[in-house]
């Protein structure tokens, strides 16, 4: 059985592999001639046992280092990117409906309730590799299914119901937000019309095989989610406070819970845990990685969002697009620009997992042509571009996402699936031992400055 707690490391095929650097690694296979090639001769090349031309070797390694990632850094990239996008948008309006105080604090509470939802799915997934590991299953190819291998058809049924129609309902978030988006730097068109334009635009997204495809994507979001942030707490300190700016406050329940509703959707990027968790060489890490994706997201919402909240005030209850409070520059339009392309790469993400649960319906999962499942993918898009046509309004469709689909998806099905699968004694005697996430994460920090001193410690966050 294999030691989550010795560190090794998971290859995606469900092999054992060592966490050597990747170029290193891959320039070692390139120049080292297989075992087997030796005996027959071969001067070949090798990459995981494959030959590779000598003339190939630097259009595979563009390929090995921006397209395949499966490593801590990958993680992080892919939870961060997911995480937030056209919410940095709204996130303003969440501000103004609860009040400043209540908007940060909302923020910190979600995150962190999403932190431990997270090591709670990441443990159940620990088990259930290790059953089946147990049972020679082969991860090649393997759709992860944790609820159904762990408690049963019902519960299998339940999580493919709540999780599918929450990602449906992002997917379309995605967008939406597009059409709304662009719109300020090009009216001549609706934003109806633009949604239109963008879903074909997000086609394309079907192209991308799984989760750990995603390295330059995610480098690229994190990039763009960045500027985006930081251009609206710059823009808004610049430009100043209106004339008359009022912070009111809490005005009444209803605004009160709708904008705890939408902070809610923010943080509810875990629900994709399992496909980066099962994408990682090392999978017992990618819940010290969704943390520190968390407190990287703090610094880019809180600011943001507080910011605008000071400058404009309820003048933001009228338009939940901070966008359109700003005056038109270069810098707005690169904002808007880059946020453009961010949303694609989350729309992929999100989208991703409805892609493998559809493909697994019509049985074409397991096959060796990448075609027949990228033509299985596309009536998928076709459906969330005809509800994004149909419900053209972001505001309320995030605030209805997070209150429905997000509360039930992302933090009490997680939980209530962890409490009925330990409530079995003997489900926990054979349990894997994950490090719990929090004591990680002190330590990690702590070790960056008292390397010698943390060294001790780390023996105590076992439980």
């Amino acid at each position: 059985m294999m030691d989550w707690n010795r560190g090794d490391a998971l290859s995606r095929n469900g092999e054992h592999s060592s966490p050597v650097p990747l170029a290193s690694e891959f320039m070692r296979r390139c120049t080292d001639s297989n075992s087997d090639q030796t005996e027959q001769g071969s001067s070949e090349r090798t990459f995981d046992g494959k030959p590779v031309p000598s003339e190939n070797t630097w259009i595979t390694l563009f390929s090995l280092v921006l397209w395949e990632g499966g490593s801590s850094l990958d993680a992080w990239l892919t939870a961060s990117s997911s995480q937030v996008a056209q919410v940095l948008l709204t996130l303003p309006t969440s501000f103004a409906q609860l009040g400043l105080a209540s908007g940060i604090a909302f923020q910190i509470l979600y995150g962190f309730v999403g932190c431990w939802t997270c090591y709670l799915m990441t443990a159940l997934y620990a088990d259930y590799r290790s059953i089946k590991e147990n049972q020679n299953v082969s991860f090649k190819k393997h759709i992860i299914q944790v609820l159904g291998g762990l408690l049963g058809p019902w519960w299998k049924a339940m999580g493919l119901i709540f999780s599918t129609t929450y990602l449906l309902c992002a997917s379309t978030i995605q967008l939406i937000a597009c059409g709304s988006t662009v719109y300020y730097i090009n009216d001549s068109f609706s934003k109806r019309t633009w949604t239109i334009i963008f879903g074909a635009v997000f086609m394309f997204t079907i192209l991308i095989p799984t989760a750990q495809n995603y390295r330059l994507w995610s480098f690229t979001g994190i990039i763009m989610t960045t500027y985006t942030a930081w251009y609206l707490t710059i823009a808004a300190t610049l430009n100043g406070q209106v004339l008359d700016v009022k912070h009111t406050g809490v005005k009444n329940v209803e605004l009160y819970f709708t904008g705890a509703s939408n902070i809610l959707y923010a943080f509810g990027g875990h629900a994709i845990t399992l496909e980066i968790t099962h994408a990682m060489w090392k999978p017992r890490k990618y819940k010290v990685m969704y943390t520190y994706a968390i407190l990287y997201i703090f610094s880019l919402t809180i600011p943001s969002a507080s910011t605008m909240y000071w400058a404009f005030g309820d003048s933001l209850l009228t338009i939940t697009n901070a966008f359109a409070f700003l005056p038109k520059t270069k810098f707005r339009d690169a904002a808007v620009c880059v946020m453009l392309i961010h949303q694609i790469t989350e729309f992929s993400l999100l989208s991703l997992p409805v892609h493998f649960v559809w493909e697994k319906a019509l049985g074409v999962h397991h096959s060796k042509h990448f075609t027949i499942r990228t033509v299985s993918r596309i009536p998928v898009v076709l459906v969330i571009w005809l509800i994004a046509v149909m419900v053209p309004l972001l505001g309320p469709i995030s605030s209805v996402v997070g209150s429905l689909s997000v509360t039930s998806t992302v933090y009490i099905i997680p939980c209530l699936a962890h409490t009925t699968y330990y409530w079995n004694s003997a489900a926990r005697k054979v349990s894997m031992r994950l490090k719990m996430f929090i004591p990680s994460v002190i330590l990690n920090l702590f070790n960056c400055i008292f390397y010698q001193k943390s060294q001790s410690l780390g023996k105590l966050v076992e439980h």
